[in-house]
């Protein structure tokens, strides 16, 4: 039996943060789901907070939420901010953002969390990065530079904290649900293109949290989740490739 303990889960309103929330808290997890706004629903048994990761008091909101809660000894940065610009059309403004939400939000939840630890304790925090870091391509410029510099703070993380018994790791999956502007027939057709034929879903996401969770001897690790499709070297974003 495990003893009680709190999870924080980011972006756990919908997509694959709400299945991630709802598996922890199947798992017997207390979990703090956070959503951008106070209207977000969340799974049921969850308890919410809204806050907006752009803000750099975010981390102090969400932890205040944990409040009366058993030890917090998951943390997931699932949240992230996805909007395209590329070379010929970089967006400065894009590039901030995209930093606010997907690595400075990140960083200050890590100390956060880092700051509530007791000595020797195992926990545990999972970033969630993108499989375009082991297949990059230009598209999606300021996200995908965002992603890469999560990945290094995940490696940073884990040097710095495994001392104290906290464990950082990384789960990298390709497309697992239809994108902003992505057509239904492109994402059919991509979805399973890869060399197992296999489309990743947030299931599969699911198990490798589930997993680092019980690996007490990992920290520093990525986990890519994408069927190999990293293999086909591709040169594009998906779903800008033609379905045909």
């Amino acid at each position: 039996m495990q003893p009680d303990r709190t999870a924080i889960v980011t972006g756990a309103g919908k997509r694959v943060g709400r299945a991630i929330a709802a598996a922890l808290i199947e798992d017997g997890w207390h979990v703090v789901a956070h959503v951008h706004r106070e209207s977000d629903p969340v799974p049921d048994g969850a308890t919410r907070v809204a806050a907006d990761l752009d803000d750099v008091h975010c981390a102090d909101a969400i932890f205040a939420a944990a409040d009366g809660h058993p030890p917090v000894r998951l943390l997931v940065n699932n949240a992230a901010r996805f909007a395209w610009d590329g070379f010929g059309g970089f967006d400065p403004e894009q590039f901030a953002a995209h930093m606010a939400v997907n690595v400075r939000a990140p960083a200050l939840l890590i100390e956060r969390f880092a700051g509530v630890q007791s000595p020797g304790e195992d926990s545990l925090v999972v970033n969630l990065l993108d499989s375009k870091l082991v297949a990059p391509n230009p598209d999606y410029l300021s996200y995908t530079l965002s992603k890469q510099a999560l990945a290094g703070l995940t490696e940073l993380a884990a040097r710095a904290l495994a001392p104290g018994g906290m464990r950082v790791n990384g789960v990298a999956p390709a497309l697992m649900l239809r994108s902003t502007g992505q057509s239904e027939e492109n994402f059919e057709t991509m979805h399973a293109n890869n060399p197992l034929g296999r489309g990743v879903e947030p299931a599969d996401v699911v198990g490798a949290i589930r997993f680092l969770i019980d690996a007490r001897c990992v920290t520093g690790q990525l986990i890519v989740i994408d069927s190999g499709q990293r293999f086909l070297g591709l040169g594009r974003d998906v779903q800008f490739l033609d379905p045909t």
